[in-house]
């Protein structure tokens, strides 16, 4: 539903955009992370045909971005970070204006925004001048205007910024009912926790081009190493830590261990866990927990930057 291929955009001696190539299939979300300045907007803009790329081609629902630009348009939802709100018009008014613009039928374009608002938890305000909504309230009525034509993508940078935890929710969970309906969406956003909520695969992008790109397994084995387990035993360690590395040399790497606690890596957590907890009980430790400890997008992308940083590293998985 989306192809970007080594799509690139300059502004005179700058360049933007470097050569990004992306793929969102229907039913897919795909996160574009970092930070202001990375090219994120730029991308967006030429994936909708606002702006045309310096090289490289971009499709939207099978319809090429340059060539293709009413299309394009047609099928495509975007939420903006300037959203171009006209605030002396009435909520409906206004959505009914842009239902006229998409050729909706006048029922189903009234039906369409009552419907969107009430989902959204703005039902009360279709009646409400726009210039007298909150931030919030106006960032979902955009998302509205974005989603008034049903398209088949949605382009959204930012979706919840501005938006209280309830509000931020209700945006959340409408993504993912839509992307139960086969759409395809790119998101851009600087809410890390957002972004491993909703994303099927995330791509970093820096200095205008793709630094890394995968799902959040695949990013943070490649980028963070094994599955990081801790084990906690009740009493001192005596030794286990020592052991387990010992007897279990190739299934496990300890990492890190305190009075009580030990925390190894290993490849196969699945598999080899058991053999330690078999391990723990020949030697009398009485363990009380094994788990995973988390590791979060937030870390994966500080790591993913400063390999960036880093003189000659190139990812495999950019």
């Amino acid at each position: 539903m989306i192809i970007a291929d080594r799509l690139t955009k300059d502004f005179d001696n700058f360049r933007a955009v470097d050569k990004v190539s992306l793929k969102v299939a229907p039913g897919e979300v795909l996160a574009m992370l970092g930070p202001n300045g990375a090219g994120k907007t730029t991308t967006v803009r030429m994936m909708t045909s606002i702006l045309a790329p310096s090289s490289g081609t971009a499709s939207i629902a099978g319809f090429d971005v340059v060539q293709q630009p009413e299309q394009v348009r047609a099928h495509v939802g975007v939420l903006t970070e300037q959203h171009g709100l006209y605030e002396r018009m009435r909520a409906l008014d206004y959505l009914d204006f842009f239902g006229k613009v998409y050729h909706l039928p006048r029922q189903l374009r009234r039906q369409r925004a009552t419907e969107l608002m009430e989902r959204f938890g703005l039902g009360h305000a279709l009646q409400q001048r726009v210039g007298t909504f909150s931030k919030g309230m106006k960032q979902k009525l955009a998302l509205v205007r974005a989603m008034l034509h049903d398209p088949p993508v949605l382009l959204l940078d930012e979706p919840t910024s501005a938006m209280d935890p309830q509000s931020a929710k209700q945006v959340r969970d409408a993504i993912i009912d839509l992307q139960r309906g086969e759409r395809a969406f790119l998101i851009t956003t600087h809410n890390l926790t957002e972004a491993q909520m909703l994303a099927d695969r995330i791509a970093i992008i820096r200095h205008g081009r793709i630094i890394a790109n995968g799902s959040f397994d695949e990013l943070s084995r490649h980028f963070t190493g094994d599955p990081l387990m801790e084990l906690r035993t009740n009493g001192a360690l005596n030794g286990l830590a020592t052991d387990l590395s010992n007897q279990l040399n190739g299934l496990l790497t300890i990492e890190d261990k305190g009075l009580n606690w030990v925390r190894y890596r290993t490849r196969d957590p699945n598999t080899n866990n058991p053999i330690v907890l078999a391990r723990c009980a020949e030697l009398g430790a009485q363990v009380v927990t094994l788990s995973p400890v988390t590791r979060t997008l937030e870390d994966i992308y500080l790591q993913v930057v400063v390999e960036d940083e880093t003189p000659q590293s190139e990812s495999p998985m950019s």
